[in-house]
């Protein structure tokens, strides 16, 4: 039997968080950003559909439940904010994720968060909404904007999860990357801020398995 520790933690967003699926929809807007006042010359146009054929972005979204509607996201998006959050807490000395050496490997190996669905469970009252936000595109005329949609949960949107240390020791580690989320969280544009969160532990218990 395999030892581990197993824990539940609630995360609240502090921000929202945009969905990271994207959508088979076409619903990308694009935009030349220009100082004329009376519209785009022909040249302009011609531009505006280069940028278009290079910034094949499209709208993302929440990937749902089985239901349909409830909003959600996978197990493996957590573990790779795990790895996101260590590699930046690695440039900080004397933290915990400075002294964890190949923590890719190291996350991979003896971490394992669960459910696979992780339900985003919104605040009463709170809907999907969609967040709308430049991107920059670079063509033969120059730098283009174009306009990029996500799918939005609102802040107080709840994510339990629990998460199984093979190593215990790695569990202090985990927290720390927790704290970390407050200040750069989960989803598309972390670092614009989005997706920050708080957290507090459910219940924990060791269990041999």
């Amino acid at each position: 039997m395999i030892e581990s520790t197993d824990v539940t933690y609630e995360l609240t967003l502090t921000e929202p968080m945009l969905g990271s699926k994207p959508s088979n929809a076409g619903v990308f807007t694009d935009y030349i950003a220009t100082r004329k006042i009376d519209g785009l010359d022909g040249e302009e146009l011609k531009a505006a559909e280069e940028a278009e054929d290079r910034v094949k972005e499209s709208m993302t979204i929440f990937h749902r439940m089985e239901d349909g509607k409830t909003p959600m996201i996978w197990n493996y998006q957590l573990l790779g904010f795990c790895k996101d959050a260590c590699g930046g807490l690695r440039r900080v000395p004397g933290t915990k994720s400075a002294e964890l050496k190949a923590y890719k490997s190291v996350i991979d190996a003896t971490l394992f968060i669960g459910p696979r669905k992780i339900p985003l469970i919104l605040p009463e009252g709170g809907e999907v909404g969609v967040f709308e936000r430049p991107l920059r595109a670079e063509t033969a005329q120059g730098p283009r904007v174009a306009l990029a949609k996500s799918e939005t949960v609102p802040p107080g949107t709840k994510i339990v999860f629990t998460a199984k240390f093979l190593n215990k020791a790695l569990r202090k580690t985990f927290e720390e990357w927790l704290d970390y989320g407050e200040l750069r969280g989960l989803g598309q544009f972390r670092n614009g801020s989005y997706g920050r969160f708080t957290w507090k532990e459910v219940e924990a218990e060791d269990k041999a398995e």
